[in-house]
């Protein structure tokens, strides 16, 4: 069983996966999608208890569940609780999409991050200027339940603090978050930023991709834009990152499925650590994962799937190949009145693929109020450099027109 939420990016892929690994599938979804004839449950993810008696009444007996997004995830977990497959609970669902209850949780277990103050939303801006000073200048006041650097920001003094809190609270708000909801200030932790993506089997992590971030945000917005594979870290700091990963997972209480985990190798006593930034209990976002190559054509999502089978993982990358995904963020708000470029863009040396997802016409917001990008460039190439360079190049020759 597939659940798709209805906007995502990642519906096609796991779809074409589940058709080249010969299943039969069942989908659940909670908005009009775009399957030809294939039937689609429709489930609502606020209403876990009846989506759930809805899907096991229509879906006939199941091998596997798998959420293809985040909103789907505890919805997931739930049916297949119900149907006694392999799961993880859904509490550590929850809590693996709330960036507070991460924080407290690894604070627990001992897993290496940024010092943070959790501020409740009744408590009143004195408050937020004050956790602020506690964790130290700069600092990342954040938004507890959004994702993809949405709701995120940098304050260097306890004004910018205070200004970031409150236009934080209007993103929430306009994303009809309850009033409640907390926000989460954080010290800033400099460094070399990593993305570790990897499959849980009974709580034992198999890595399957490490992406670097060459431009590693640094504020006041933490727009992503270049992700690299292989890493270029030395081994010795792969295997800490990926380490660190699978303790924070653990400490969730994640056993089973993808883990996506954004690290920064802090300066520490003189030597780089992973320090946890955020953790996923998805694969990587976005159209990110038609970058990867593994050997024999395997996808990410073919993994995905074959590990929620209880197949093993085998993530061999071609090897000598580096690539690249190039993610462009939007620049500015307005509408969206064309992309110019595209054919100089994919001609560069080293691109693969050019693929702009938001369509002409529709109204667009930078992070962090919005939630969306541009596209996607994608490249290969024999060294990190090369990669890097095509993919600055063919940004270069993108014109995009918003109003």
């Amino acid at each position: 069983m597939l659940l798709i939420p209805a906007v995502t990016y990642r519906a096609t892929d796991f779809l074409l996966a589940a058709g080249r690994l010969g299943l039969d599938v069942v989908v659940g979804s909670d908005g009009a999608l775009p399957l030809g004839d294939r039937p689609v449950v429709h489930v609502d993810a606020n209403d876990v208890g009846r989506s759930v008696d809805r899907l096991v009444s229509r879906s006939g007996p199941l091998d596997a569940v798998v959420a293809v997004d985040t909103p789907m995830l505890a919805l997931a977990a739930a049916v297949a609780s119900r149907l006694g497959l392999p799961h993880n609970p859904v509490e550590a669902v929850i809590a693996a999409n709330d960036k507070a209850e991460q924080r407290r949780v690894w604070l627990a277990a001992g897993v290496p991050q940024p010092s943070f103050r959790v501020v409740l939303a009744e408590a009143g801006e004195r408050a937020i200027t004050t956790a602020a000073a506690e964790v130290g200048f700069p600092c990342v006041v954040k938004a507890v339940s959004l994702s993809g650097s949405q709701g995120v920001l940098r304050a260097d003094d306890e004004a910018s603090a205070a200004a970031a809190a409150r236009r934080i609270r209007g993103i929430l708000a306009e994303a009809l978050r309850p009033d409640h909801e907390p926000l989460l200030v954080e010290a800033y932790v400099p460094g070399w930023e990593v993305s570790i993506d990897g499959l849980l089997t009974d709580g034992a992590v198999t890595v399957t991709a490490v992406f670097d971030k060459p431009d590693s945000p640094a504020g006041p917005t933490f727009e992503e834009t270049i992700l690299i594979s292989p890493s270029r870290l030395p081994k010795r700091l792969l295997a800490a990152a990926a380490a660190v990963s699978e303790q924070a997972a653990r400490g969730i209480g994640l056993r089973f499925g993808p883990i996506h985990a954004e690290l920064r190798m802090a300066p520490r006593d003189g030597r780089e650590t992973p320090t946890m930034l955020e953790l996923a209990a998805r694969s990587i976002g976005g159209l990110c994962s038609r970058s990867l190559r593994f050997l024999d054509g395997v996808s990410l999502e073919e993994m995905v799937l074959a590990n929620a089978l209880g197949r093993p993982a085998a993530p061999v990358r071609a090897a000598g190949v580096v690539v690249g995904v190039f993610m462009l963020p939007v620049e500015r708000a307005g509408v969206l009145r064309m992309v110019e470029g595209r054919r100089e863009a994919a001609a560069v040396p080293g691109i693969t693929g050019v693929s702009i997802t938001l369509p002409v016409g529709q109204s667009v917001r930078p992070l962090p109020e919005g939630d969306r990008y541009l596209g996607f460039i994608f490249a290969d190439g024999e060294s990190h450099a090369e990669v890097e360079t095509a993919l600055r190049l063919a940004r270069r020759r993108l014109r995009v027109v918003i109003e």
